[in-house]
């Protein structure tokens, strides 16, 4: 899966280990030297979740190096970010968080209007058997694709 324009850092084993179920555009709250590493294109969201605590979303276990030419007010790489998301949103995934078998994860970090938002999803955790139907569906879908460029 190839970046998008205006995409900082993507989430890409999220499509290999869940079934995306539902998605939303989330603003954070950065502080000045997250906002100058993420536009080095530098972080992971390899680990990162989000939870609902008294009707607020944070992510959590997300990555952001320290930025390199940042002084002593840099920030801490692993810190919990609060999201902001409309009350609606908020119940909703929170009735969700709160259902057996689904989980709410981030799947990228990219620009919008100069702002950076997150786009979070809903997604139920695939198993083995289910990822390698995934993967044979996607191999016949190239050769396919290839069969059709030769002729």
């Amino acid at each position: 899966m190839q970046k998008k324009e205006g995409e900082l850092v993507s989430n890409r084993r999220a499509f290999h280990d869940y079934e995306i179920l539902e998605t939303f555009e989330a603003g954070i709250a950065l502080l000045g030297t997250e906002i100058k590493a993420l536009r080095d294109n530098t972080g992971s969201l390899q680990e990162a979740y989000i939870t609902i605590d008294k009707d607020q979303a944070f992510l959590k276990n997300s990555s952001i190096p320290p930025y390199r030419y940042g002084n002593i007010y840099n920030h801490e790489e692993k810190r919990e970010r609060k999201l902001l998301l409309h009350k609606r949103e908020i119940a909703s995934l929170k009735k969700v968080s709160q259902e057996k078998g689904l989980t709410i994860i981030p799947l990228s970090f990219y620009l919008k209007n100069g702002r950076v938002k997150v786009k979070i999803a809903v997604g139920r955790g695939k198993k083995a058997y289910d990822k390698r139907a995934a993967l044979k569906a996607k191999e016949h879908a190239r050769a396919i694709s290839r069969a059709m460029k030769h002729k």
